[in-house]
């Protein structure tokens, strides 16, 4: 069909250009269209002869076909797409095809013995299982005496082959932990005899003003001398009801290597010990510390309430760690701060922390340097009395001092 229908169209494409040429001819060719108006015949250039009736195809100025020619083209172009050819039969339709299914058998009825499947459950549930097999392991290997081996040349490695044994390990229970113990002060080789330590108490006490002594109730003495009788340790005093000082204990210390240093963080740390009168800081009492300017722990640490230059100071009384840094003690070994035995330490921060909590005087403050006095300097108010402050009635003197008799040596 659709054969047929692009040559309908051709024949329509066709007609409608021959209409436009024969009107281009005659509007260009006057014996033509005089010929067509009067509707005489004339003989084409082709030698086709041609004969254009008035009645049937009559062109008007303007490319126009008049009603009589377009209804005799109609009637031409529509007998044309009505012609079919005579030997081409309409279609039938086409009849289903009948598509024949196989038929499946009927399926077989299925007898089931019941009984006999319950007797072999049975039987199968009744028979013991037999014990998973063993693992086969290799016969433990016997290590004879070792054969004299060939000593390998030098500049040669010799690769031995690692050993393995099949036999069960025996796993013993690990032994419950001990409590970690603190590691015992060490021995004092020389200890100041009783004269010794009654002319440094006598110094000491020398040292205190009234109100000093009136104020503290517990006094640490601590020398950083490097050398004599007295040098490199802590004396401390109890003050008794009658005002007298009892000694308490007396311990070898280390203070500050007194150098110019770098610290392990980079930055310049004098490892100096600043002689003066302290006050211990409440705020910072600390059983386990740690000091990230020197990389070391400072067990039971007792830090100093001293502002210098509008810092607040590192320097601190605290428990030496490491049999390195204990073996030092007795002299100067620290980076500034005042050590002490581990278990020394231990029984001072209990001490001190559990009896000594109360009013403390103030040390004088310069507000131009920002700085705090240790030189002893307390504050009062306008009517003369101390300015106190909730601490620890305690105070720290440090001093270089040898112990040597200032009276003998003059002489």
């Amino acid at each position: 069909m659709r054969v047929i229908a692009l040559r309908h169209l051709s024949v329509v494409y066709l007609a409608a250009a021959s209409s436009f040429a024969v009107a281009i001819a005659l509007s260009q060719h006057p014996t033509w269209n005089a010929a067509a108006h009067t509707g005489a015949r004339f003989v084409g250039e082709q030698g086709a002869t041609a004969a254009v009736a008035i009645n049937d195809y009559v062109l008007q100025p303007g490319w126009a076909v008049t009603k009589t020619g377009s209804v005799a083209l109609f009637k031409v172009a529509a007998d044309k797409f009505n012609m079919l050819p005579q030997n081409v039969a309409a279609r039938a339709p086409a009849k289903p095809v009948a598509v024949a299914q196989a038929k499946r058998p009927a399926p077989k009825p299925v007898t089931l013995n019941r009984p006999a499947i319950v007797a072999s459950y049975q039987a199968r549930k009744l028979a013991p299982v037999p014990p998973p097999e063993a693992p086969k392991l290799r016969p433990p290997i016997i290590e004879s005496e070792p054969a004299v081996q060939p000593q390998p040349k030098a500049n040669t490695v010799v690769a031995s082959a690692p050993h393995y044994s099949l036999a069960p390990q025996v796993t013993q229970p690990l032994a419950p932990k001990a409590p970690a113990q603190l590691t015992p002060p060490p021995i004092d080789d020389h200890p100041p005899s009783a004269a010794e330590l009654a002319r440094v108490a006598q110094h000491f006490r020398s040292s205190l003003t009234k109100e000093m002594l009136a104020n503290f109730e517990l006094f640490l003495y601590v020398s950083k001398a490097d050398r004599g009788i007295a040098a490199q340790r802590m004396y401390v005093f109890q003050k008794q009801d009658s005002g007298d000082l009892v000694l308490l204990h007396n311990w070898p210390v280390s203070t500050g290597r007194e150098l110019a240093e770098v610290a392990p963080n980079g930055a310049k740390a004098p490892s100096y010990t600043p002689a003066g009168y302290y006050e211990l800081d409440p705020k910072r009492m600390y059983v386990h510390h740690f000091s990230g300017q020197w990389k070391q722990p400072m067990p039971y640490a007792m830090f100093f309430n001293w502002e210098d230059h509008g810092y607040q100071t590192g320097l601190a009384i605290h428990g030496a760690s490491g049999a390195e840094d204990i073996g030092l003690l007795g002299t100067r070994a620290s980076a500034g701060c005042v050590r002490i035995a581990p278990e020394n330490a231990r029984v001072l921060f209990s001490l001190i922390r559990n009896n000594y909590k109360g009013l403390m005087p103030k040390f004088a403050y310069d507000k131009r340097t920002a700085t705090m006095s240790n030189q002893g300097v307390l504050v009062h108010a306008r009517d003369g009395s101390l300015e106190m402050a909730q601490g620890y009635k305690v105070l720290v003197f440090i001093e270089n001092y040898g112990g040597e008799n200032v009276v003998a040596a003059l002489f």
